[in-house]
């Protein structure tokens, strides 16, 4: 019996129907991120605000909250100025008598203000107010993409040609938005106060409180110093003052001197070293530039420790302080693994941590402090070296890459300020030393407050370490206006409570990589041998091994390159086009060998081409979408729709074919 196979058949049209909508899928995830989410209505003048029922996302679940809109100049200085829009979110107050409204202002420099997971701890009493930040959350946003295409492909992160690239991306960048009609003086500090002012207004607010953290704090200081009158309190959290964009080497290692004083104390840790600062000093002056085969960017681990020590508690594992020293400690035992691990995380977190041009826009205005630094000499033989700072100026090329707005003039150095002021930091804070508020804010403070709180770091232990007495502390103070820190218990550094370590972290990886790229290779040698022993898969087979096998085999694919050019060409790890080119073969071969059906002898060259084809176009569309290395994910999962979708359409394409015949068998 003979019968002809039809060409569209129940499976080859879900097969069209499974590949579009994955596809559209895929689409969204590729909308870039930096999208905004608002823009300028038709028609809207300055001053214009709208604003719709909606909920608000906290730790504790939705909140009811109101979503609008503000329209707001680009730069007031200018008449004739374009408009922006900004988002503003209200989180309502719960109680029935509810303050003075506490408005959110968070760090960074170049992080949304559209995000505060505890604001739940807030509204029993107040209502909570986010206003976006101009040049991140607004509707023009200083994206910098040739920032972190720099920093992808950098064979150290702090390398002085790292430095160079990143600090001409900047400065490209800094062209092409002004270029495009953006007015980057308008992207300042002062503005942004005076759109916090604007919402203020907007809202019908008499007084507000400001809630800061880290950078933000910046941002609280001179709303006080412009508008003192409808300022009630101001809470200020991880202080930085004035002129510190940067951190002090000389600060750095006293803070790293007082954690060599805890280890000595610690019994677990001062058995692996007597002295925490000799060993770290002795292992920063030799320090392994690999684990086996792996490449250890130096630079990039000094760099990552310091953001390593911002926090103490494990609320911020695996990245904290603890983790941190443990693998300093284990590489002068002779074990590397968790420096790579550091330089792995950091390369795959840091290009991609902050909008990067309101990030400078914003750093700026400590550039006469960054000039100064470098002008006194720069690093003195510290620890760490002068990598974190190198990282994030650029070698301080950054502020001739990026011009500071005239917005900056007479808020470069601290002001006297009546309004009631509560400062708090931490001692380990290596971020945002508390020192620096101590010396320089409190005393021109006339009603400050400052709580120092024992063994915590920056913003992030605050929050997550004793939340109870944390609330306690920021409620009493909004509320009454008194500071009660008394909620807080000693909460010594945990220097056992590493899990998972960085060496840890590092095996895991390196067992990841190697054992998907052998499985990757595996499947494509047991397919290649089942289809010469037995000539192909059945139909049914066929759609289970083109939609499982390629995935696995693009990602071994890619795996397997990333330890290839490892050892050889470090800054290779994060290219997207040795991503197309690794992933597009594996996974074209996997479709192609899934393809190859019993029933449907001869053609394979032609399926080979459109899988092959297919999987490359695919690959390269996807890596065009997405940066980074979530662009290479996407490009594998691309190339894996676009080399069955040709595959497909070839078969579409061919004629009729008999099957349920016998095949003649091959003359002996």
């Amino acid at each position: 019996m003979v019968r002809l196979r039809r060409r569209f058949t129940g499976a080859r049209i879900t097969a069209l129907v499974v590949i579009g909508a994955l596809t559209t899928g895929l689409g969204q995830v590729a909308t870039p991120a930096s999208r905004s989410v608002v823009e300028v209505p038709s028609g809207a003048r300055a001053g214009d605000f709208t604003q719709r029922p909606c909920r608000y996302e906290t730790e504790d679940g939705p909140r009811e909250a109101d979503c609008g809109t503000l329209v707001v100049p680009e730069n007031r200085l200018r008449p004739d100025s374009r408009l922006i829009a900004l988002p503003v979110i209200r989180i309502r107050a719960t109680g029935e008598r509810p303050g003075e409204p506490v408005f959110w202002l968070t760090g960074g420099p170049g992080g949304t203000n559209l995000k505060i997971r505890q604001a739940g701890r807030l509204t029993g009493g107040h209502d909570v107010v986010l206003v976006g930040y101009r040049g991140v959350d607004s509707s023009t946003i200083l994206d910098c993409p040739e920032v972190p295409a720099v920093l992808r492909v950098s064979a150290d992160l702090t390398g002085p040609d790292t430095q160079s690239r990143y600090a001409t991306a900047l400065a490209d960048c800094y062209h092409r938005l002004a270029g495009n009609g953006v007015d980057l003086d308008g992207y300042s500090l002062p503005q942004r106060v005076d759109d916090l002012e604007e919402a203020r207004r907007a809202l019908g607010y008499d007084r507000i409180n400001l809630l800061s953290t880290s950078a933000g704090t910046r941002t609280a200081m001179i709303y006080a110093w412009r508008h003192p009158r409808v300022v009630h309190r101001s809470a200020m959290i991880s202080v930085n003052p004035p002129g510190h964009f940067l951190w002090d080497p000389a600060i750095t290692d006293r803070q790293l001197r007082y954690y060599s004083t805890l280890c000595a104390r610690d019994p677990g840790c001062s058995a692996r070293t007597p002295d925490l600062v000799a060993s770290m000093t002795a292992t920063a002056a030799d320090m392994p530039t690999r684990w086996g085969l792996l490449p250890i960017k130096e630079g990039t681990v000094r760099a990552a420790t310091l953001w390593g020590m911002f926090h103490s508690t494990s609320s911020s594992a695996p990245l904290n302080a603890p983790t941190t020293i443990d693998a300093w400690q284990a590489a002068a035992a002779g074990d590397p693994s968790g420096f790579w691990a550091l330089s792995v995380l950091a390369d795959l977190a840091l290009p991609d941590s902050f909008v990067w041009g309101e990030f400078a826009a914003s750093g700026v205005i400590d550039a006469e402090a960054i000039r100064n630094f470098y002008a006194a000499g720069g690093d003195r033989h510290s620890i760490l070296g002068n990598a974190p700072v190198e990282f994030l100026w650029a070698g301080g090329g950054l502020t001739q890459a990026w011009p500071a707005s005239p917005d900056y003039d007479g808020y470069r150095t601290v002001r006297p300020s009546d309004v009631e002021t509560l400062l708090i930091g931490g001692t380990v804070d290596f971020s945002t030393p508390a020192e620096l508020a101590t010396a320089e804010l409190l005393p021109a403070l006339s009603n400050g407050h400052q709580v120092i709180l024992a063994e915590l770091g920056h913003s992030g232990d605050f929050w997550n370490a004793q939340p109870e007495a944390a609330t306690h502390l920021l409620t009493t103070f909004f509320d009454q206006g008194k500071v009660d820190a008394s909620h807080f218990r000693a909460q010594p550094v945990d220097f056992a409570g590493v899990a998972p370590s960085m060496s840890t972290i590092a095996r895991v990886l390196a067992g990841l990589l190697v054992g998907v790229a052998l499985l990757g290779m595996m499947l494509l040698a047991l397919l290649t041998y089942r289809v010469r022993r037995r000539g192909g898969f059945g139909p049914r087979s066929s759609v289970v091994i083109r939609t499982l096998v390629p995935p696995v085999a693009g990602l071994g694919g890619w795996f397997l390159a990333l330890l290839t050019v490892a050892s050889v060409w470090p800054g290779l790890l994060g290219s997207q086009v040795l991503a197309v080119l690794a992933v597009a073969p594996a996974v074209g071969a996997g479709v192609w060998l899934g393809s190859i059906q019993r029933d449907r002898p001869g053609g394979r060259g032609g399926f080979l081409a459109a899988a092959m084809t297919g999987a490359l176009v695919g690959a390269g569309i996807g890596a065009l979408l997405v940066p980074g290395y979530a662009g290479s994910l996407v490009a594998l999962a691309c190339a894996c729709l676009a080399a069955n979708l040709g595959v497909l359409l070839l078969e579409l394409t061919r004629s009729p074919a008999t099957v349920g015949a016998r095949r003649r068998p091959l003359p002996r």
